[in-house]
């Protein structure tokens, strides 16, 4: 029996370390329900609306941003400028017009030559003025008249010949202002629209003026006409210095 102790507390010991790791084992081994999943409906439901809300937010972003770039094209189309001008040819049938005007032969549209043409050629007929010189004047008037009713016709000439270019001006100004995609476009198409009136009137005051002008030559020459044939009449019946009868001849001087 004393000779047993040695080997019993060997075998004591062997046994304690093969037990050890059964003792630490259940120490670092992870339970198996650790792992698990847990679901939280309500958790869920509030993550959705979230992520819905932020849908809705950049979606939102985004019809703003088109709305803007839509606002953009459209300021960017009011502001184009009309890509058509009919400034060129109005202006060029004013001027044929008021060149006509200026070109009115002997009493011109001239306030200054017209106060002289009538107090030399329209006024009284002069008691002292041979009669070469009344039929000077009278002749001088009678070429007045004529011409003034020469640059009338010449004026509505003009006028009608403008017509056509008017009509061409009209339906291109009115393509323009219906196809106009701004609103300044439409605007200056409106404009060049009055601008194409406005020449109408001017052509229309020429004419007015210019028939105008031929009448008053007309009513003043017969005005001026009635004056001399006054005195003529005047001379003719004056003793001593109106019609002398004189001796004729006829047959050969029988």
């Amino acid at each position: 029996m004393t000779r047993n102790p040695p080997r019993l507390a060997m075998t004591l010991l062997a046994a304690t370390m093969l037990s050890a790791p059964l003792a630490v084992a259940p120490v670092l081994t992870t339970p198996a329900h650790a792992w698990r999943i847990v679901y939280d409906p309500t958790n869920y439901a509030q993550n959705v609306l979230q992520a819905a809300r932020a849908l809705e937010q950049i979606t939102n972003q985004i019809t703003s941003l088109q709305n803007e770039a839509q606002m953009l094209i459209n300021q960017a189309k009011n502001l184009a400028s009309l890509p058509f001008s009919s400034l060129q040819q109005l202006q060029q049938s004013v001027q044929r017009t008021q060149q006509l005007l200026s070109q009115a032969q002997n009493i011109a549209f001239d306030v200054g030559k017209i106060d002289q043409a009538f107090n030399t050629q329209y006024g009284n007929a002069s008691m002292t003025a041979t009669q070469q010189q009344l039929v000077a004047d009278a002749k001088s008037r009678w070429q007045n008249t004529v011409g003034g009713l020469q640059d009338a016709m010449r004026v509505q000439a003009t006028v009608v010949g403008n017509i056509d270019t008017n009509r061409t001006q009209m339906s291109a100004l009115v393509g323009q202002s219906q196809g106009a995609t701004g609103a300044l476009q439409a605007t200056q198409a409106g404009n060049q629209l009055l601008a194409l009136q406005a020449q109408q009137l001017a052509d229309l005051t020429a004419v007015i003026a210019a028939n105008g002008r031929a009448q008053a030559l007309t009513e003043a020459e017969r005005s001026a006409a009635a004056e001399q044939g006054r005195e003529q009449r005047r001379r003719f019946l004056t003793p001593g210095s109106g019609y002398q009868p004189g001796g004729a001849k006829m047959f050969n001087g029988n």
